[in-house]
């Protein structure tokens, strides 16, 4: 179903990989926003390896800093998905500077004494041929809801290959049926979520 919102999307890809080389982790983020597409959010991608995000904690790190555009295209967007690859079992340290960088927001509030993130849906791709995507994601959802954003019931979609091979998620022929009913599902309650956020916000504590 189509929402009668309209609603925009942001998404961050996290790998490791700079354009223009193929990137699983691309691959997968761009079905999840054709997945949005389909209930009508309108969405760009951002493969944030291509930027300089200065590392630290807050909104604006100084000359060059690559961020603040970034920041601005978030808060601007009603859905933000954050996607990365698994690197030891763990999230990229892209995905990670991505997570700090966050952290300035809990500072960042309205009239109301909102955070500024409140209302906005946040989702999460994680992919990899190793073990981990249980974990990347709780850690994503556990950072994600602290500064202030919103997952809607099944908010993550994931793929893991088989471990100890070099099967990536982009040599696969076909997606498979689980990511697929997946992202059909999170991108249905999200854009449903989201459409009822933005039309009644959360109130002031």
């Amino acid at each position: 179903m189509t929402t009668t919102t309209p609603l925009t999307a942001l998404a961050l890809n996290c790998t490791l990989t700079p354009s223009p080389a193929e990137s699983s982790t691309q691959l997968l983020t761009d079905q999840v926003l054709a997945a949005l597409g389909k209930h009508g959010v309108t969405s760009e991608s951002i493969r944030v390896v291509d930027l300089d995000v200065k590392p630290g904690v807050e909104k604006d790190m100084g000359d060059g800093d690559a961020w603040p555009g970034i920041r601005e295209k978030m808060l601007a967007a009603d859905i933000f998905v954050v996607a990365t690859p698994t690197w030891m079992g763990h999230l990229s340290s892209v995905a990670q500077r991505v997570l700090e960088r966050l952290d300035a927001e809990l500072s960042e509030t309205d009239d109301d004494g909102r955070l500024e993130t409140f209302g906005k849906v946040a989702l999460t791709v994680v992919v990899g041929n190793e073990d981990g995507g249980h974990a990347i994601t709780a850690d994503l959802f556990q950072g994600l809801n602290d500064v202030g954003f919103t997952v809607p019931a099944t908010g993550g979609v994931y793929w893991n290959g088989e471990a100890m091979t070099t099967t990536d998620y982009k040599d696969l022929d076909e997606t498979p049926e689980a990511v697929a009913s997946t992202m059909a599902t999170m991108s249905a309650n999200a854009a449903h979520l989201a459409a009822l956020l933005k039309e009644r916000p959360y109130p002031p504590a």
